[in-house]
């Protein structure tokens, strides 16, 4: 009898090495971050369109001025009213309370996005001092989420939302490092096995596929075209650390000033009524501070360094202030939107200010250390506040006083409460 020939081991299937993963996800990181940005493109400009209309069509129709003070009141009222009802209508209404709402949160329902880039449309053209990263981050990485499951359901879920989330960011800045440099900050607190930069590789193709779709449709510019910055000094080390935590204060005066707002918008006990009265506060803002203090802010700040010799220093302070109110009051009123853009143009209103008043400090390096302190107090993102900061200016040679004056800023908002809420209303820490 032939002795049984021995049963066949069974080969246990090869795990996929680290590049093979990696490999697996490129072309989806590709389509998510060129769908992305052509999201965000796409409600922007509808929203410049009809912007258009409401500021120079409409009034130049009715022989009324596009910015006097009458105008801005009765438009920024009627967004608000606009707003106000769609919230109450539409399926979801139009999200969460943007309030309790960060830059990169869990994913919405579907059937919310309509609504919520309805009312992200109508409040970037009626001139809130809101800008589109916050809804439009949300809006991709809800389609991401919902059709990336759909494609591959074996796909951990988190990467919908590290990919949609870097591409529209890597779209907002016209660079993927914007979005690298957020991301690993949010993966930094919370740990896991294998490289940083493992976990970064599809982000970081998401990011550049948004950055490259937007800058060769749109050509966003970030760069404020100030005098350059040729000739540190010494004094320049304490001109910094006074400027960033000046403008961190101010951040701070919005953060802690964010709660009592939202309850009192709150109390109203109705969208429309929050949203109208919310609108004619900013329309009032706006008479007060004039019409570079409306809208989103970017293309208002290079207006004011283009020409910063136009205003006085009190007149930048006010537009600071004025500017750092209307972001509390637009995001605690229910308007949808983000915070990033507002505080930028007030960190640059009181970087200019603080050149006014001191001629000898460079306007290149005061308007950068304000804006630090007061994207470090308002967002509590570092990374994100030194890059913003730096590429306003667009000059290497502040880096190294940037990263200085951010130490005494940090000192200043490190363990206070953040410009977000829970649900309770308490503000996260």
């Amino acid at each position: 009898m032939a002795p049984e020939s021995p049963s066949p081991v069974p080969i246990a299937p090869t795990a996929p090495t680290p590049a093979h993963r990696l490999l697996m996800v490129i072309v989806p990181a590709l389509v998510v971050g060129v769908v992305s940005a052509l999201v965000l493109l796409g409600v922007s400009l509808l929203a410049e369109e009809l912007q258009d209309v409401l500021w120079k069509t409409l009034p130049d129709a009715l022989g009324v001025g596009g910015f006097s003070s009458l105008w801005m009141i009765v438009m920024l009222t009627a967004t608000g009213l606009a707003v106000g009802l769609v919230v109450r209508t539409v399926h979801g209404h139009a999200g969460p309370d943007p309030a309790t709402t960060g830059l990169v949160d869990a994913p919405m329902a579907p059937g919310v996005l309509p609504g919520l880039l309805l009312v992200t449309m109508l409040s970037l053209a009626g001139g809130v001092s809101l800008g589109p990263e916050n809804p439009i981050t949300a809006a991709n990485i809800a389609l991401a989420f919902w059709l990336g499951r759909r494609a591959l359901p074996g796909a951990p879920a988190e990467l919908w939302i590290y990919l949609a989330a870097a591409g529209t960011i890597g779209a907002l800045f016209g660079t993927p490092v914007a979005a690298a440099l957020i991301l690993s900050e949010s993966l930094a607190s919370r740990p896991a096995p294998g490289a940083l930069w493992d976990r970064l590789f599809a982000p970081l193709a998401a990011g550049a596929a948004g950055a490259l779709t937007m800058t060769l449709t749109a050509h966003p510019s970030f760069d404020l075209s100030l005098p350059e910055y040729t000739k540190p000094a010494w004094g320049d080390l304490l001109s910094s650390a006074l400027i960033a935590s000046a403008g961190a204060l101010l951040g701070l005066v919005a953060v802690y000033a964010f709660p009592g707002a939202h309850r009192l918008f709150r109390a109203l006990r109705h969208p429309v009524l929050a949203l109208t009265l919310g609108g004619l506060l900013l329309g009032l803002l706006g008479a007060l501070g004039g019409h570079l203090t409306l809208f989103k802010g970017l293309e208002e700040v290079k207006e004011l360094a283009a020409h910063p010799g136009n205003w006085t220093a009190g007149e930048f302070a006010v537009m600071a202030v004025v500017k750092t109110v209307a972001l509390v009051v637009a995001a605690t009123c229910g308007f949808r939107g983000g915070r990033i853009f507002p505080a930028v143009f007030a960190g640059v209103a009181l970087g200019l200010c603080a050149n006014a008043l001191v001629d000898s400090v460079p306007p290149a390096l005061a308007v950068s250390c304000a804006v630090l302190g007061v994207l470090l107090a308002v967002t509590r993102q570092g990374w994100l506040s030194l890059f913003t900061a730096a590429v306003l200016v667009s000059d290497t040679a502040v880096l190294p006083l940037l990263c200085i004056a951010s130490l005494p800023a940090w000192l200043l908002v490190t363990g206070r409460p953040q410009m977000q809420l829970r649900e309770d209303g308490s503000p996260l820490r």
